[in-house]
């Protein structure tokens, strides 16, 4: 597959101020969202060669959970959280102010929890990407996906179009107390939004 659409350096740049000021800010909702102050660290963003991604997360027959958004308007992608199954489970004692280790699977209310977050996450990413660009964007609403690692990187496989070999991968910390929490947020833009944040950077 043949590269449509290069990430230089100079919008890796930008990629990653964005991200930096989207996860600063989703802790900020999150804190609002437990009701206590979540730390955050701070976050590292970084291209991925979308076939290696399994090896990030786990082999491709370990179970996870992927939380799914679409986004559109000025701007077109996908982001998508992706979580070992057991972290999944971390979170959600997270979430819901239970020791760890008290979630056992993942019902409704946990997958509903988790994809207020993803929602919240995702949902500030794209408000600093707008703001830093003026673009209207709008992001669908989450879907939660429990399955194996290799039927998630299908879809985002499937997804990519064609337009990039890569995704960009942000990583960062949530931080409660000593609870720590990694979450990993894979971006992948459209042709169209590749074009259009390129064309924005250039002129800053």
């Amino acid at each position: 597959m043949q590269e449509i659409a290069p990430f230089d350096q100079e919008l890796m740049e930008m990629l990653k101020q964005i991200a930096g000021d989207g996860i600063r800010n989703a802790a900020k909702g999150f804190s609002g969202m437990i009701g206590r102050k979540i730390e955050v660290s701070k976050p590292v963003a970084r291209l991925v060669p979308v076939l290696s991604i399994a090896k990030i997360i786990g082999g491709p027959e370990d179970d996870a959970v992927g939380i799914y958004l679409r986004f559109n308007g000025d701007l077109d992608g996908q982001i998508m959280m992706i979580l070992p199954y057991e972290k999944a489970m971390e979170l959600v004692d997270l979430l819901m102010d239970q020791p760890l280790g008290t979630t056992s699977q993942l019902g409704s209310l946990e997958r509903s929890a988790l994809g207020e977050l993803g929602n919240l996450c995702g949902t500030f990413f794209l408000n600093s990407m707008a703001k830093m660009i003026s673009a209207d964007i709008r992001p669908s609403p989450p879907a939660v996906m429990v399955d194996m690692v290799g039927a998630i990187l299908d879809i985002v496989v499937a997804t990519t179009g064609g337009v990039t070999e890569h995704v960009l991968l942000i990583q960062a910390n949530f931080i409660d107390g000593d609870r720590i929490v990694e979450a990993n947020f894979w971006v992948i833009p459209d042709l169209n939004t590749l074009q259009v944040l390129m064309k924005k950077n250039s002129g800053i």
